[in-house]
């Protein structure tokens, strides 16, 4: 905003010079890096189209992590896959990390074998 505008005339300048904006209701946002992850939380997210151009502003509180390549399985999830499918933990372990971590996919697969 530009102090001292009221925000009504700012609104129609934005109309005339073709710019549109939209406020979006996000509860997070997530950006991913090479090396990292940033995630905003309680974000305040606009979308603002200008000529077709399509830019977002993001305000928030960010908080940043490294990307871990390893992916977590729970106890919980291989338990879960070895009920369903009769196999040793082991098995189940191997079918939920080669369906990165899609259950109902590494179930399938166990019950097609």
């Amino acid at each position: 905003m530009i102090p001292g505008m009221n925000p009504r005339e700012m609104q129609k300048a934005m109309k005339r010079l073709g710019i549109r904006q939209e406020e979006i209701d996000a509860t997070e946002v997530i950006i991913k890096a090479a090396d990292k992850q940033i995630i905003i939380k309680n974000p305040q997210v606009s979308k603002v189209n200008m000529m077709g151009q399509e830019t977002f502003q993001i305000i928030g509180q960010t908080e940043e992590m490294p990307l871990t390549s390893e992916l977590e399985i729970s106890k919980d999830d291989i338990d879960m896959v070895m009920q369903q499918t009769g196999v040793t933990e082991e098995k189940a372990k191997e079918a939920i990390e080669k369906n990165s971590g899609d259950l109902a996919k590494a179930i399938i697969e166990l019950k097609e074998q």
